[in-house]
């Protein structure tokens, strides 16, 4: 015989002490610029699901595909520029 039972995490999930620390919130706004430019590129792609892209729908790709790419590597830039000491590049 099998015994069903509760699942404590699924119980407390929303409980006080689960909140996002405040480093785990820095990254997020950190990170923001990139969840963004990929929320857009997804959005381009979504329009063009049901039907044939037009020139317009692809040139609506492209740039949202170079704004996240342009997000991303600005967000390792950051990164590497808090890491790196003596000014290297």
């Amino acid at each position: 015989m099998n015994h069903i039972v509760t699942v404590q995490d699924a119980v407390t999930a929303f409980a006080d002490f689960m909140e996002p620390t405040n480093a785990e919130l820095d990254a997020i706004e950190r990170e923001m610029p990139v969840i963004l430019a990929d929320v857009d590129m997804l959005d381009a792609h979504i329009v063009t699901l049901d039907r044939t892209p037009t020139e317009l729908d692809e040139r609506r790709i492209r740039r949202a595909r170079r704004r996240a790419l342009a997000a991303r590597v600005a967000l390792v830039n950051r990164a590497a520029g808090t890491t790196l000491a003596g000014g290297a590049a």
